[in-house]
């Protein structure tokens, strides 16, 4: 038996080949194997654009509310499954059948939560933000529209999507949910802009419709909240009311461009609101939570002939009282809101805050791939005072 002295060497040589050869063809993605079990980081195949699909290298994702709800278990969502729903990244490659003229490789980019099929009833005319095959599709099987996933592990065993899956270095996302961003914009903070942005600005300027000089309440200061705020102050509101249990929240309200700050859980919070609205409420209530006091909250603060315009995900199930003769009698409105219709809003969006950069005040914590379930248990538990990004790996920023 002939022993070569490079032998040790060649071996050593080769085990770099096939780490580089794994890198270039695996990612870090954080995967949610169930309730109950915390998220973790998984090596996988970095997932294959289909018809119509795009590639993003993930930059950064937000984390929701949304997504907690996943995993607690109070919105039912196959596992396992990668979750994370609002990101910014670079285009990597573009699948077939993708004709814009606006995604290029390389090309920085965000992505809304909502990813419209642009085919069915509602996307033919207009309404993308109630996507039929996103929610039959995405939202209760985790699957693009297909019917199929884009996250498989080594063994070809399936991980759900929810949404793109953006906890993720890699992520497949239709081309009818990627937009352009210009190179002044950080990619970090943008990555808001596919939720926390697009959903307030869908709650004020379609649900609500704000016109200048009115009077708004938000109940529930969060990420979401503040962008509502944001977006209100944009439009014109005369009155911004911030409604929420926590100081810290309520200082970073001010920041946004709330007028009047309230602890909502003050016993007179009610008679508060209409002092500070010579007696009648608000024209405008927004219920950014999602639980049944706070939707109680904000009926009761708004005028006659008002609106409330619930943005909240409830676990299923929740239920609020209303006073339907109140409800009839005084011309009261209801308006659930969903995201924003991605086609034609995701653009505007982009464009206006590419001049103002309000809405990066809603940020106050940063984390790493790694710290995914930290950065929930802190949203859990209200640490979080805004929005939280996760950065993922060797992201370039710039």
């Amino acid at each position: 038996m002939t022993l070569s002295f490079f032998s040790p060497f060649r071996r050593i040589a080769w085990s770099f080949v096939k780490l580089e050869k794994m890198s270039l063809s695996t990612m870090k993605a954080c995967v949610f194997p169930g309730v109950g079990q915390p998220m973790r980081t998984e090596i996988l195949p970095i997932p294959k654009p289909q018809d119509g699909e795009v590639l993003v290298k993930v930059a950064a994702c937000g984390v929701c509310h949304t997504d907690l709800h996943v995993i607690k278990g109070e919105v039912k969502f196959p596992t396992p499954a990668v979750l994370g729903h609002e990101i910014s990244g670079t285009i990597e490659e573009l699948g077939p059948g993708v004709k814009s003229e606006m995604l290029k490789k390389n090309q920085r980019i965000v992505a809304s939560f909502i990813m419209p099929c642009g085919w069915c009833r509602l996307c033919s005319v207009g309404r993308d933000d109630l996507c039929e095959n996103f929610f039959n599709y995405n939202r209760l099987k985790g699957q693009l529209y297909d019917g199929k996933t884009r996250l498989f592990r080594e063994d070809k065993s399936p991980i759900w999507m929810y949404s793109m899956g953006g906890l993720a270095e890699y992520c497949v996302v239709p081309a009818t949910a990627v937009f352009p961003i210009p190179q002044n914009m950080p990619l970090d903070t943008s990555a808001i802009l596919g939720c926390a942005v697009f959903t307030g600005y869908g709650a004020v300027r379609h649900n609500a419709d704000v016109r200048i000089g009115q009077r708004v309440a938000v109940v529930a200061a969060g990420g979401i909240g503040l962008n509502v705020i944001n977006w209100s102050k944009l439009s014109g509101a005369s009155q911004i009311l911030a409604l929420d249990i926590d100081d810290k929240k309520l200082e970073l309200a001010k920041l946004m461009g709330a007028t009047h700050t309230l602890r909502s859980d003050n016993k007179d919070i009610v008679q508060k609101v209409r002092e500070l609205t010579e007696g009648e409420g608000v024209d405008i209530a927004f219920e950014a939570l999602g639980t049944r006091q706070t939707f109680e909250l904000a009926m009761e603060i708004i005028r006659d002939s008002g609106k409330v315009v619930a943005i909240g995900i409830a676990p299923a199930g929740t239920t609020a009282s209303v006073d339907i003769q109140r409800l009839v009698r005084r011309g009261l409105q209801v308006a659930g809101s969903y995201g924003a219709r991605v086609r034609a809003d995701m653009p505007e969006i982009v464009r206006i805050v590419a001049s103002s950069d309000s809405y990066k005040k809603s940020i106050t914590a940063v984390y790493e791939l790694d710290e995914a379930n930290q950065a929930y248990e802190d949203l859990k538990n209200r640490k979080i005072v805004g929005r939280a990004i996760v950065k993922m790996p060797n992201a370039n920023f710039s």
